[in-house]
């Protein structure tokens, strides 16, 4: 595996031996200056969820290019605009030692906790702290995961919003797919996530000299997730039909919905698991401010079983159980040791 530093001019496919769905792409890990084209054209579908039709906007876009904009979701605007002011005052009023003392360490297949800056992954000095809850960081273990423990009560709340949306839009997708849409309902009922707070700090002169990415290009390692539209421009996602980067421009209070890894594979490839990045803002000023994302995937718990959806002919993936499939994937991130052989 190349050194950290080395992932600033690395490519996804030095890593490809760790995929475990069909990724045939090509493209650096950071925004390389110079070498890089943009699709300001394509528009990515806003899906509302009041809509009688939303289950074929939401297809139409995923099958598309594995991202949507959902409106009309009834999760209230004021939460997302605490969430951003408390992720803020969490990573900037803790101290490195007040923060390292909950330092990442795995639960399952996840990787829970604090990751410090430069530090997300192996592959590439990322220009982001994060901090990753799932479900065992809420409730009566909550003082084991959260430095500030009034943070745990408030950010249930929006993990409670996001889940009354898990159901509706996984028989959306199955319905589109031409399943039985409420297949999933059991599994994903209480089902485990990854609540992930990020704080990207100022870019300094020499954190942009550096060519460093704010977060990697990469493709997300779940059913789907849900991300509130940032303030701060940077997500781009990869378009695979021209190889162009889209630039995500998505209106406040709404929510950037993709999909990942076991949804490319139970969907048998028709719903991909879409390149995106964080890059630094266009604008010198933003640049000079802090960015902050909460974006939360949707996983099953690691027992379960990962396989083609049974209306699908043909299926190009064989049977395989979550844990061995997600930890097979993220050994890219964290070590060949990783992996866990179900």
């Amino acid at each position: 595996m190349p050194n950290k530093d080395d992932g600033i001019r690395a490519r996804n496919q030095d890593f490809i031996r760790y995929e475990q769905v069909s990724k045939p792409q090509s493209y650096h890990l950071a925004e390389t200056t110079g070498d890089e084209q943009f699709d300001d054209e394509f528009q990515i579908r806003t899906c509302d969820m009041r809509s009688a039709d939303f289950a074929k906007q939401l297809g139409d876009a995923l099958s598309e290019i594995g991202f949507a904009i959902l409106e009309g979701h009834g999760v209230d605007p004021a939460l997302y605009d605490e969430a951003n002011d408390r992720i803020l005052a969490m990573f900037e009023r803790l101290s490195l030692d007040d923060k390292m003392r909950f330092r990442a360490q795995r639960f399952g297949s996840v990787n829970q906790g604090y990751f410090p800056i430069k530090e997300t992954s192996n592959m590439h000095p990322d220009l982001v702290e994060g901090w990753v809850f799932c479900r065992r960081a809420f409730g009566e273990r909550a003082a084991e995961f959260w430095p500030i423990a009034d943070d745990e009560s408030f950010f249930r709340k929006i993990v409670q919003a996001h889940e009354r949306l898990i159901l509706p839009i996984m028989q959306s997708m199955l319905g589109y797919l031409g399943c039985e849409p409420h297949l999933f309902d059991e599994r994903l009922t209480g089902t485990n996530f990854g609540l992930r707070l990020n704080y990207y700090p100022p870019m300094s002169d020499a954190d942009e000299a550096s060519g460093a990415a704010r977060l990697l290009g990469h493709e997300d390692i779940d059913m789907f997730t849900f991300l509130p539209a940032p303030r701060t421009e940077g997500l781009q996602v990869l378009n695979r039909r021209n190889m162009k980067w889209i630039r995500m421009n998505a209106p406040r209070g709404s929510i950037i919905l993709n999909t990942g890894d076991y949804m490319q594979r139970i969907s048998n490839d028709r719903f991909p698991s879409t390149t995106h990045r964080v890059s630094k803002p266009r604008d010198a000023q933003q640049r000079r401010e802090p960015r902050v994302s909460f974006p939360m995937a949707v996983y099953l718990w690691e027992d379960e079983m990962l396989e083609v959806l049974p209306c699908i002919s043909d299926p190009k993936y064989a049977p395989v159980k979550a844990i061995e499939f997600h930890t097979s994937i993220t050994s890219k991130f964290y070590g060949d040791d990783y992996a866990v052989k179900a």
